[in-house]
């Protein structure tokens, strides 16, 4: 994906990590900036189109991932640039892969109700003329080994067909736990959750709920918590 600004003078690497305030990586030493040039605006700009691309690549009828919607969330986007493509000298953006780390309430094998704070897989696109060539997995790697996590510790957003097929290829995540929401977990999942897993009491029938007891008002929390 090209631009009409300088990509590879505004990511001086190959795979540039954005948080929510979006500011521009550190530049080359003796690279001069063009006069009056917004480089953040530039940064939004990728980052916007990116998304567009993302949700048109999947068919979503509105981009899931933009410059203010990483602003206001906590959100970390690893951004691959491809250094081999230098049109006119500018440079081009190969994909990005979006992660954050969010509160869900999953169920394990048992059917058993867990609170947990994974680090969720929201977004990933690479550029159709550049698919299959590796970058994926290459862009992938880089965010498991920068966040410290392995691949069956994430929880994937709505994943794709080909996003489903992707991580069972290189990471043979295949068994998945059912859910009622729209992540997706896989197998082990559960067995190196850190923090650990929080489980939540089955819910009690109408009948059945028992007093609280004077240790339980003193602490302010129901039984069972």
């Amino acid at each position: 994906m090209e631009f009409p600004f300088d990509v590879d003078a505004l990511l001086p690497e190959r795979i540039t990590v954005l948080d929510q305030h979006l500011r521009p990586p550190a530049r080359r030493p003796g690279t001069t900036t063009p006069a009056r040039v917004d480089l953040q605006q530039q940064i939004m700009t990728i980052v916007d189109e990116l998304g567009k691309a993302s949700a048109k690549a999947q068919h979503l009828p509105a981009p899931i991932t933009s410059a203010s919607r990483m602003q206001s969330n906590r959100h970390v986007m690893y951004i691959l640039k491809d250094t081999s493509a230098r049109p006119a000298g500018k440079g081009a953006i190969v994909g990005f892969l979006k992660v954050g780390y969010k509160k869900l309430f999953v169920l394990d094998d048992r059917e058993a109700h867990n609170e947990v704070e994974p680090l969720c897989i929201l977004d990933f696109y690479i550029h159709e003329s550049l698919q299959r060539h590796g970058h994926g997995r290459e862009l992938f790697q880089h965010m498991l080994q920068k966040e410290r996590v392995e691949p069956h510790q994430l929880a994937i957003d709505r994943p794709s067909q080909k996003l489903l097929k992707f991580l069972n290829k290189h990471y043979n995540l295949e068994t998945t736990v059912p859910q009622v929401n729209n992540f997706v977990i896989f197998e082990g999942f559960f067995a190196h959750q850190h923090p650990p897993a929080r489980k939540l009491p089955p819910k009690r029938a109408e009948g059945d709920i028992k007093p609280y007891s004077s240790s339980d008002r003193e602490s302010g929390l129901p039984q069972g918590w």
